[in-house]
């Protein structure tokens, strides 16, 4: 097991992300900090020999639908959803100073 964190090496650590910590989050991270390491020393100290390694624990799935052509919508209708419609298109307002 590696040796306890101490609160000067939190102090060391938040200075180096530039945090400024008060002396309650002090003990309250050195302490969170702590658990956080016996942790990766408990996965560490596993026997892993044969296990393959993998980037996730779940095989990974492609959730959407196929793409397939399907019918494709009217014109006349969409555009008679749209605000403003001009020679079969869109209307948009203008653009970084375009002329209208």
């Amino acid at each position: 097991m590696a040796e306890r964190i101490t609160t000067e090496d939190v102090t060391k650590v938040a200075n180096l992300a530039r945090l400024a910590l008060t002396p309650d989050e002090l003990e309250t991270f050195t302490g969170q900090l702590a658990e956080i390491l016996e942790h990766a020393d408990d996965i560490a100290a596993l026997d892993l020999a044969g296990v393959e390694p993998m980037a996730r624990p779940l095989p990974l799935v492609n959730v959407f639908r196929a793409d397939e052509p399907g019918t494709p919508l009217d014109r006349d209708e969409v555009l008679a959803c749209a605000p403003v419609s001009e020679d079969g298109q869109f209307r948009v307002p203008p653009v970084l100073g375009e002329a209208p």
